[in-house]
């Protein structure tokens, strides 16, 4: 059977260690589940964007904050599921919470969509 880094169908995270505490493993769910809500809000915001933001602005910025905003919708609902994944397997064997660059890199891409935005505004 084909494997999943890490996964396979028939040995899933909660087949590993112990069980944490059910509210952590709920509060991991939410957290990722916050990341799909966010994820479909960035996709709808690059949409916007580039198809109904005023023609007076040109299509390439347009294009660009756009594609900006979508390409962020990806990298969150990509990584989403792997990183909930990463943090039940942790607790599960109480291990120190994983690294995630998916913050920084939200949080880097965000000022640039909205300093992008503030200079189309200030220009047009």
């Amino acid at each position: 059977m084909a494997r999943i880094r890490g996964w396979t169908p028939d040995r899933s995270v909660r087949e590993v260690g112990e069980p944490p505490d059910y509210r952590f493993s709920l509060a991991n769910e939410r957290t990722f589940l916050a990341g799909i809500r966010t994820s479909l809000a960035l996709l709808a915001a690059g949409i916007g964007v580039i198809q109904f933001l005023s023609p007076t602005i040109p299509r390439a910025p347009r294009l660009i904050l756009g594609l900006l905003l979508i390409g962020l919708a990806l990298l969150l609902a990509a990584t989403g599921h792997r990183r909930w994944l990463r943090v039940e397997r942790a607790m599960r064997l109480g291990e120190p919470l994983p690294p995630s660059w998916t913050a920084w890199i939200l949080g880097t891409g965000l000022t640039l969509a909205t300093v992008l935005a503030a200079v189309l505004m200030l220009i047009v």
